[in-house]
């Protein structure tokens, strides 16, 4: 029944009851009353509107109890007037018939649900390899707040203090970090040449050298190719081609893709990443009535202009305010990313925005590079830490094009110093007269990224012909 045949009250029907679906939703509610607009949101787990984020360091003790890092209860949620319908997981998109098919996840019951306006916020789903044992007991991925609990329990149950993480991208890292905080011997085998390897591989040594410091034993150009278990069918180990591991509890830290298998099966497009494809009002191409937002589709990356896959809460929020303004009817856009991303290992910050060499490469872009180290503080101040900064910058034109930062305390934030800068289309000379803020407590009187963007220009000038 669609809102013609209902009367003037339109429905809006949200599969997905996290960071986009919910803000949309509620962004929708705000500017639209239960009177003009009924709202239907779908959610297959237990929770609604909380940190994935944040995981790793409820895992590591860094934040108490579970129930932190829930923004709104689905109890909040219905008390705004939205009809959330918990552990139901849409299971079909009728997109000629404007419906769902829904199926309870406990009773295995299914019904149909009309709507007017559809957002899809069906997030993103882990990678988890095909390989013997993957699916044995002792064996987690951390994607939501189950699985964190799961991996707790394990964790309080399991009498040895071994752990394996595979994978050392931002997941990876940040469980290496909880496991070490939680007192296991922790390996991380890695298929890549270095860990993080949203960085360069010059940067990601540096995390390979401080990881080993801490005490993390590090197997790079490495995959695991089966997980073994003991006679109790626990695992016991990780094996790879050149040897094992020993584990009693293995974390699969190797990304996420994006959930778009309903999309696919009802014909919505998709890009080259499997993210679905949005206009900027983020309404899914070629259909005037559905929205998609967070971790399920692909965005328009403003360095390269080519759209990219990036799943990050940040930008979640961001889809669903668009989302919730537009189908409240109101006009509101999103115009794309430059891939900012921060993480930490321990007391190691690190740091990126933009674009890679391979990333500039890979679009045909002709750049320099500098790296420079530098200090979070005047260097005679007290606490003072080094850090390294690296710049691409496109040869010519000297236009900013990607920042990389490693260090210690008050090294990751700097990179919003850049992010800005990318966003804004500066080129690094322009960068080099930014009035930032200086006391010899928070910076050098040159600070670190600008000290990067004067190395940058000067370069830039030696390689540009005269005349």
């Amino acid at each position: 029944m669609t809102g013609a045949a209902r009367g003037a009250r339109e429905r809006l029907v949200v599969i997905g009851g996290d960071a986009a679906g919910m803000s949309a939703a509620s962004q929708g509610r705000r500017l639209k009353g239960p009177d003009e607009l009924e709202i239907v949101a779908f959610e297959r787990g237990h929770f609604t509107s909380y940190s994935a984020c944040g995981i790793p360091y409820w895992v590591g003790g860094d934040v108490a109890e579970r129930d932190e890092l829930i923004a709104r209860t689905p109890e909040e949620h219905r008390a705004r007037g939205i009809d959330l319908r918990m552990r139901t997981e849409v299971v079909e998109i009728d997109v000629a018939g404007q419906r769902v098919r829904a199926r309870d996840v406990d009773s295995g019951a299914e019904s149909w649900t009309s709507y007017d306006k559809l957002v899809i916020a069906t997030g993103a789903r882990p990678i988890r390899p095909q390989m013997p044992g993957v699916d044995a007991p002792g064996v987690h991925g951390v994607q939501t707040l189950d699985d964190g609990q799961a991996l707790l329990d394990t964790l309080a149950r399991t009498r040895g203090r071994r752990a394996v993480v595979v994978g050392a991208g931002y997941i990876g890292v940040e469980m290496a970090e909880a496991l070490i905080n939680r007192g296991y011997q922790v390996t991380v085998v890695n298929r890549g040449s270095e860990p993080m390897s949203t960085l360069d591989a010059d940067m990601g040594a540096l995390v390979h050298e401080a990881m080993v410091g801490l005490g993390i034993t590090m197997v790079d150009d490495t995959e695991v190719t089966k997980v073994l278990t003991g006679d109790d069918g626990r695992v016991r180990a990780v094996a790879t081609e050149t040897g094992e591991f020993p584990a009693d509890v293995v974390v699969l830290g190797i990304g996420v893709r994006p959930e778009t298998a309903l999309a696919r099966a009802a014909g919505l497009p998709l890009g080259r990443h499997g993210g679905l494809l949005t206009d900027l009002s983020m309404r899914v191409r070629g259909h005037g009535n559905i929205w998609a937002g967070g971790d399920c589709v692909e965005v328009l990356d403003l360095v390269s202009g080519q759209e990219r896959h990036i799943a990050l809460g940040t930008h979640a929020n961001k889809h669903g305010q668009v989302i919730g303004t537009n189908v409240g009817g109101g006009y509101a856009t999103f115009p794309g990313v430059v891939g900012t991303a921060v993480s930490k290992v321990c007391d190691l910050e690190i740091a990126r925005t933009g674009l890679r060499e391979k990333d500039a490469r890979r679009v045909g872009l002709q750049f320099e590079t500098v790296t420079i180290e530098s200090t979070s503080r005047a260097g005679y101040y007290p606490g003072a830490s080094p850090m390294t900064v690296k710049m691409l910058a496109e040869r010519r034109t000297g236009r900013l094009l990607g920042v990389q930062i490693v260090g210690r305390e008050g090294a990751a934030k700097r990179v919003d110093i850049a992010a800005v800068a990318l966003t804004a289309g500066l080129t690094v000379e322009q960068m080099t007269a930014l009035d930032l803020g200086y006391a010899p407590p928070f910076s050098p009187v040159w600070d670190p990224v600008l000290v990067a963007a004067r190395k940058a220009a000067a370069k830039v000038r030696s390689t540009t012909p005269s005349g």
